[in-house]
């Protein structure tokens, strides 16, 4: 799954606050980001991806991705032409990684701590 544009970083607590329905008692939002109109979300138990769907946006998928599925992960930083970084992540199962891109804002490094963090437990 590759979604376009750029994320950039969001406050944990106001992303909470915005998915609270999604996540499990006790479960912290560690670090989010914005794409656009998707979200990604850093929990302390899982990745979740929202995905806005259509015009309006009114629909939308949401990809749980428990840390112990992500079979492994790339990142590739920004270069001098490319300004944008990337995260590649691999979920068993799935022949293709998820895509996504970063803006110079964010610290691609930051992003890759965390999934070692989580996915190394």
């Amino acid at each position: 799954m590759a979604l376009f544009g750029n994320a950039h970083p969001i406050d944990p607590a106001q992303a909470a606050q915005d998915y609270a329905k999604l996540l499990g008692q006790g479960e912290t939002v560690h670090t989010a980001y914005l794409l656009i109109r998707d979200t990604i979300l850093f929990t302390d138990r899982r990745l979740i991806l929202v995905d806005k769907q259509g015009i309006t946006g009114k629909k939308t998928e949401y990809h749980s991705i428990p840390y112990r599925s992500i079979t492994h992960f790339a990142v590739e930083t920004a270069g001098t032409f490319d300004l944008d970084a990337e995260l590649k992540i691999w979920v068993s199962g799935a022949q293709l990684p998820i895509t996504k891109t970063f803006t110079k804002g964010v610290d691609i490094y930051e992003v890759q701590a965390i999934l070692t963090q989580y996915v190394a437990r």
